[in-house]
Parts: C-alpha cells; structure tokens; sequence
C-alpha cells in the first residue's frame, strides 16, 4: 500500500489539521473533528464514527492500529493513514504521550434529550441519572464531568446553553474519549427543564443558598444534578425549577469545589443510595 508521508509543517493538509484544532467555527462548517491517541480513538470507533484520515508519526506507530479493533477495520483506517516526520508530528500534537496518532473524525449527528432514554443499560438499577451543566464554559471542566459520568454509568450528560462545543480537543483530551462513552446532548435550559419535568425526572441543583445537605436528599428515583459554573453559580431559571437545592458542605474557609469534583462527589452519592 502507497503511504503518503509528509515532510513540512507548510503542507496544506496540515495547516487545515491545525485549522481544525483551534477553531470550533471551521469544525462546525466542516462537520469535523480532531482525536489525539490511541485511546481516545479506540473510543471513538466503537461509538462508531467515521474515520476521514489518521496522521501517524512513522512506521513503527503503526503497530499501534493493530490494536484498535477487527482486521476489517484495521484495513479502514491503514487506507486512511497520512505518515508525518518528528518535526511535523511535535507541530501538531497536543502533547507527546499519544502514540504517534491523531485522527480527523467526521462530526455524528447531535443526540436529542428524548433519545437519551431509549438507550439500554445506562443509569444505577435502571433508573435515570444526569448530570446537567448549565453555561459550562471550560473544555478542561467538562471533559472531567464527563469522566466522572462514565464512571458512575450516569444515563447521559446534558450541557445547557454551551460556551464551548462538545468537540473541542481540549475536551477531548480531558476527557480521555469519555465524550464518546457517555450519551450528550447539548440544549437551551428552557428545553432541558421541560424534558426532565415531562418525564418525571427530579431536578436537584447544586447551590450554598436555602439548600439540603446532599447525603440527607433521595437520589434513588430518576434524578438530574444541576450544576453551574464556579464564579457564577446557577441562574434563577433553575434555582425556580428545582425539586430540591442541595450542598457539599465546606468546612475550610473556601466556599466552592471545582465543578468536575463536585459533580463527582454527587454522583456517586447517587449511586451509593442506588447499590445500598
């Protein structure tokens, strides 16, 4: 098999990689992404996603496609691949520690709220869990939250009125391919409150005001945690629509978590009340 191999960061095809990297305007006009590593791409494929191309350090890193799944596949993506020399390779990774691998994947269709529970095997003993950000703002943040929902087998995150997309490769990265294991939905707020209050789901924000200690509030039945961003909190729309507020009492003089440890902490919470 003939195997490009790209010698100069100037190369076109590189500059769009880069392109796509760092603005989510072209990502979402092209309907494409970037996945750093091995990994987050074995993740990416089994949630079945279209490979465009892979751009591979050398020859050596090919071995690791092997790994990645069926022979059929591996036929796929070898016909896909783009090999780049050292000096093209440090130009376009985000850090040095993935294989020698990263891939231009086409964008899926976006996941609707009503999907979310029609997907078998997801949620503590059946019942439904999510975890709801609202204006979440930093990549880093939700790739975390997102981790945690992977963890915990929440039914699904929700991310209301979004300040960053859901493919940002920061996300990615911080996520470890979580963003392709757990079921996410981008919305408005207002959509958001009327599907969980539609379907019965009770909405539980995170806030310090006129709230109830987490481990003293049910979260057995289905259940959304709400939570906001660090420097603002949640807005009164959600603080109005909730069934309960609820805190993670801080006995330091700070008076916040970061919001990926919080949601951590309630989540399995959730999951403790629904194993006990």
């Amino acid at each position: 098999m003939n195997v490009e191999t790209i010698s100069s960061a100037q190369n076109p095809r590189i500059k769009h990689l880069l392109a796509l990297q760092q603005k989510s305007s072209l990502r979402r006009e092209e309907g494409l992404f970037v996945v750093e590593g091995r990994r987050e791409l074995e993740h990416c494929l089994h949630a079945g996603m279209q490979v465009e191309c892979i751009y591979c350090l050398d020859e050596t890193k090919t071995t690791e496609l092997s790994k990645l799944s069926t022979d059929s596949t591996l036929y796929t993506l070898n016909s896909k691949l783009i090999r780049v020399t050292p000096n093209v390779y440090e130009r376009i990774a985000y850090r040095g520690s993935t294989e020698g691998i990263i891939a231009v994947i086409r964008t899926p269709q976006p996941r609707t709220l009503e999907s979310l529970l029609q997907l078998e095997g997801r949620g503590v003993n059946g019942k439904p869990l999510f975890i709801v950000l609202e204006s979440v703002e930093k990549p880093g943040n939700l790739g975390a939250v997102l981790r945690s929902a992977d963890a915990a087998q929440a039914t699904g995150v929700i991310v209301c009125d979004p300040l960053t997309d859901l493919y940002n490769p920061n996300l990615i990265r911080s996520s470890i391919g979580a963003i392709f294991t757990v079921p996410t939905v981008a919305c408005t707020s207002g959509q958001c409150i009327a599907f969980l209050k539609e379907h019965g789901i009770q909405i539980l924000t995170a806030q310090l005001q006129d709230s109830h200690l987490y481990y003293d509030t049910p979260m057995a039945g289905p259940t959304a945690i709400v939570m906001g961003t660090e420097s603002t909190g949640l807005t009164d729309v959600w603080r109005q629509a909730a069934d309960a507020h609820i805190r993670i009492p801080m006995l330091g003089q700070l008076d916040s978590l970061n919001v990926s440890v919080s949601a951590a902490i309630l989540l399995f919470e959730a999951v403790r009340q629904r194993q006990s």
